[in-house]
């Protein structure tokens, strides 16, 4: 495939020859222009490629699941699963319908996916090839040709929310042309609390694992997400603590020094597969919580009566929690966190709020 063998700066570097020789008319353009189309069918043949080994992934996955590898009931107790039968063939010479009808293949035989296009359980990384004459920072009408061209390569249907899409045709620096496909419409990424970009608000992360868009949306510390609290107010209430902290600051002349603070901590338990409540806006679709997140997550705030007024406020307004009045609960709904990776562990995740005072813009 062309968009294999092509390295991906080559794309930009296409792209940007296509429109400086638009602009200055010369005879290049129209040569130049010849390679447009070869290059965003080969974006779309990359796109159906990479959503083919994520369905290879899941179906390989549920075949070495216990509940899927159970022989069927039916016609005699005889499995005519198509996958069950076609890796019993593999270790047998002479396969029958009869041989699927023993006990379930062990997790070695059935092996593990493995390819350099998609890892599973991670975010799918896809491809398009729109010219953006306004640079790195992709216009409305660059967006739309975007979906134009998901539409084109015939995946438009088998997206799923938080799904990336690149447009290879602006380059590969930092998070330039990514976008996230919230089910319906593809979104910019969210440039509040970072200049490389974060996660659209739209985009609930309790639905997903929590590194899942790992290397896909590059983040130069620890990444942002965003998470309705409402469902946690009374654990939430139940748990708060006023604590001191020793945290290690550096100073400008180098050294390291110990701080004393205080913080606001509380933890609440997330189970596995329950729902999360819809946005007012509408915007997300029915989704249950991801069993990357099942344990207990802590949120750590500052030790001030704001810190407390703000995590207040993102309960929601049903919660009368934390020692204020309903009249002087604070109009609050920010879902934004920091998941602080040096402190999290398997089973127990931290999160930092972040407030208005660490908005870039």
């Amino acid at each position: 495939m062309r968009s294999l063998s092509i390295p991906t700066y080559r794309f930009a570097e296409i792209a940007d020859s296509c429109l400086a020789a638009a602009k200055s008319k010369s005879a290049d353009a129209r040569r130049l222009r010849h390679y447009i189309p070869s290059l965003a069918a080969s974006c779309r043949a990359f796109t159906r490629l990479v959503l083919r080994m994520r369905a290879q992934a899941e179906v390989e996955l549920a075949i070495m699941s216990p509940e899927s590898s159970r022989p069927g009931t039916s016609n005699g107790g005889m499995s005519f699963s198509r996958a069950t039968s076609r890796q019993a063939s593999r270790f047998c010479a002479s396969p029958s319908p009869t041989m699927s009808s023993g006990p379930a293949l062990p997790t070695s035989a059935l092996g593990s996916f493995r390819s350099p296009l998609h890892k599973p359980g991670r975010a799918p990384l896809l491809r398009v090839f729109v010219l953006s004459p306004e640079g790195a920072w992709l216009s409305d009408s660059s967006v739309v040709e975007c979906e134009k061209e998901l539409r084109k390569a015939g995946v438009i249907d088998i997206l799923r929310p938080g799904d990336v899409v690149w447009d290879a045709a602006v380059g590969d620096e930092s998070n330039d042309g990514r976008l996230v496909w919230d089910g319906n419409y593809l979104l910019d990424l969210d440039y509040t609390y970072s200049l490389t970009g974060d996660l659209p608000q739209y985009v609930h992360s309790l639905a997903y694992p929590p590194s899942y868009w790992h290397n896909v949306i590059r983040v130069g510390g620890n990444p942002l997400c965003h998470i309705n609290l409402a469902p946690y107010a009374a654990d939430m209430a139940a748990n708060m603590q006023l604590l001191q902290d020793r945290v290690q600051v550096e100073i400008p002349q180098g050294g390291r020094h110990t701080v004393v603070r205080w913080v606001h901590r509380t933890r609440f338990r997330v189970q596995g597969k329950g729902l999360i409540p819809l946005s007012a806006g509408g915007r997300r679709q029915a989704q249950s919580v991801d069993a990357g997140w099942e344990g207990i997550v802590v949120i750590e705030a500052e030790g001030t009566n704001e810190g407390l007024a703000d995590l207040h406020g993102r309960c929601g307004p049903g919660a009368v929690y934390f020692g204020f009045e309903p009249q002087e609960m604070p109009a609050n709904r920010s879902s934004a966190f920091r998941l602080i990776r040096e402190k999290s562990r398997p089973g127990e995740i931290w999160l930092k709020p972040m407030r208005e005072k660490d908005q870039l813009m």
